[in-house]
């Protein structure tokens, strides 16, 4: 590649640092999201596995002896990887024998199930997940605002600009796909609509050998894009498949095409958040449903920006994802994790992002300007109900993240609010 033509991704810092740390790095994520090229910049020599060239020469290579596709100046990449599922073991093996830190960047866009695995790795091969782009990354966020700031209590009140609903609306409908990048948006769109039919056609089978019911899990999939940013369990989406599709699919079925999509990175879905087992209070422990991108949810459900200006309510959902996915990508660079929280006494926060020292800033996730005055009180409230049950276990900052606001400030309340627009990492 020409290293020259790169663009800066946020994980470039962590792959950094894994390759200093260990022997190989493997970066996991969606196909099509940049894991290659990523990979590719960070390697001096590389072997794509999947490549068709010569009659797939060099998975077979790899099939008939993995230590051949190794050999080359470190770091070297191996690509896709999980073609041939014995790399693994002979990565692992070469580390031990050599000794070094760096060697290897593998990358996958499945993860294989255990068979011809011997070893988990632990300690030699480090595992990254890799997203789609954020909007910083894609250039659609100023940056003017650390989310690491704002959870070490520092970021600074400043005017940040006009954003229109329909910018917001593109953003959610292209996805933060590398290739979609300055390109019209009815183009942007058919992007996501191909990499599902890819998912379903050619990469489910390719996982395991096995053939499935096409058509359930299309009508699966629907019924994920319907209960984006949800907690949905598995019956809400078996009953919600009958009730919309007219189809009966068992939970065990449900269970399995749940297990592929995340196998094959197509979902990601966001823990729930426990600060503490003492607490009186009982949590809930459902994970919030997303797809790794909310531009899959919009193929899935047709929505136009059209249709999405005359439903409010999903593209509130939606614009929740587009959220939660940046502040994901923003919040491992600083080794931060994201959560969401909920409660049986109805209380909820969309997101939480804890630091390695335990301690924890609430978000509450807003279309409109003229919501944050409710999100500031839902934040303050929940709060306070820490603060009465475990004080020492309470959020120590409050945000709001909006769309249409014009500026990043601190309320008087003590609620900071920022656009995702102006975010970074």
């Amino acid at each position: 590649m020409n290293k020259k033509l790169y663009k800066k991704r946020i994980i470039d810092s962590e792959v950094k640092r894994y390759l200093a740390a260990f022997g190989a790095v493997c970066i996991e994520g969606p196909r099509w999201c940049g894991k290659t090229w990523t990979s590719a910049f960070h390697s001096n020599s590389e072997i794509y596995i999947a490549d068709p060239f010569g009659g797939y020469q060099n998975r077979r290579l790899a099939e008939m002896d993995p230590s051949l596709v190794l050999q080359g100046e470190y770091p070297r990449l191996i690509d896709e990887w999980q073609e041939v599922p014995q790399l693994w073991d002979a990565v692992r093996s070469t580390v031990d024998k050599v000794g070094k830190k760096g060697m290897f960047i593998l990358t996958g866009s499945s993860t294989p199930k255990h068979k011809g695995i011997l070893h988990s790795g632990a300690g030699r091969i480090a595992r990254l997940r890799m997203n789609t782009m954020s909007l910083y990354e894609s250039g659609n966020s100023d940056g003017k605002i650390s989310l690491r700031d704002i959870c070490m209590g520092t970021a600074p009140s400043i005017m940040t600009g006009e954003v229109e609903l329909i910018q917001i609306i593109d953003f959610i409908v292209r996805g933060g796909w590398p290739e979609n990048i300055g390109i019209p948006l009815e183009d942007a769109a058919l992007l996501p609509l191909q990499y599902l039919n890819a998912i379903i056609e050619d990469d489910v089978y390719r996982l395991d050998g096995i053939k499935r019911d096409m058509s359930k899990m299309k009508k699966l999939l629907r019924s994920l894009a319907r209960n984006e940013s949800t907690t949905a369990t598995n019956n809400t989406l078996k009953r919600d498949i009958k009730d919309v599709d007219s189809e009966d699919i068992d939970n065990k079925t449900v269970s399995e095409y749940l297990d592929i999509f995340n196998r094959l990175f197509l979902t990601n879905n966001q823990p729930p958040f426990s600060p503490s087992m003492r607490s009186s209070t009982r949590i809930k422990q459902m994970e919030k449903r997303h797809f790794c991108d909310p531009s899959l949810a919009c193929a899935l459900l047709s929505a136009t920006p059209k249709k999405l200006i005359g439903d409010l309510n999903t593209l509130g959902f939606l614009f929740e994802a587009l959220v939660e996915r940046d502040l994901e990508i923003y919040a491992s660079s600083f080794d931060g994790k994201l959560y969401h929280y909920q409660d049986y006494d109805n209380k909820e926060i969309d997101a939480v992002i804890e630091l390695p020292d335990g301690t924890w800033t609430a978000f509450e996730i807003k279309l409109g300007a003229n919501e944050i005055d409710a999100a500031a009180e839902s934040l303050l409230s929940v709060k306070k109900a820490f603060e009465n049950d475990l004080p020492e276990k309470a959020p120590k900052y409050l945000c709001v993240v909006c769309a249409l606001s014009n500026a990043a400030y601190m309320r008087e309340d003590g609620v900071y609010v920022v656009p995702v627009t102006s975010l970074r990492n």
